[in-house]
């Protein structure tokens, strides 16, 4: 079985044993090839991490997993299939875009999950929450306004009933001379 351990004594000695390849503290790579660190490939699924400590103030935008375990104060904004995972020291005060958005920590504001919103139980959530799917857990905080369930397009519903209702209010009320709402 393979373990991360057991590989790195390898390559370090690989990297070094190799005569084309000479490592020396003082050289850098070329600007063209990429650094040997580079060259391991990174899981998929592998999320970027903003760590305790550390304190954001502005826009966060991305296509990738983000786990917050400091702070993040303005908007994070999420694309395509990322998931964002506010960790248990997280505190966002932002607005939040994902495809799946995870708390246990604490986020204050406006969170859209277009798949779904997972909170822990020990997340809290203050603002409003969209989302196709909800799960909470016994002991997380909610406070504000929840639109949770798929969700269909309203605007071509509520047209659609109003052209229906039109077209029989207009055969009906020909006779009557009453307008139609």
């Amino acid at each position: 079985m393979w373990k991360k351990e057991d590989s790195k004594p390898e390559q370090v000695s690989g990297n070094l044993a190799a005569p084309a390849k000479s490592v020396t503290p003082s050289s850098t790579p070329p600007a063209n090839k990429p650094s040997p660190s580079a060259a391991v490939p990174a899981s998929s699924r592998a999320a970027a991490c903003i760590s305790q400590g550390i304190k954001i103030k502005g826009e966060v935008t991305g296509s990738e997993d983000l786990f917050v375990d400091g702070v993040v104060e303005g908007k994070l904004s999420l694309t395509t299939n990322s998931c964002l995972t506010i960790g248990p020291n997280g505190h966002v005060k932002a607005d939040v875009h994902a495809r799946e958005v995870i708390v246990r920590g604490k986020i204050e504001g406006k969170v859209i999950g277009r798949d779904k919103v997972q909170l822990w139980s020990t997340g809290q959530v203050t603002g409003e929450v969209q989302t196709g799917s909800l799960t909470i857990e016994d002991g997380a905080l909610l406070r504000g306004m929840v639109e949770a369930g798929r969700q269909t397009n309203k605007s071509t519903e509520i047209k659609t009933s109003v052209a229906a209702a039109g077209k029989g209010a207009e055969t009906t009320s020909l006779g009557s001379g009453t307008a139609a709402d």
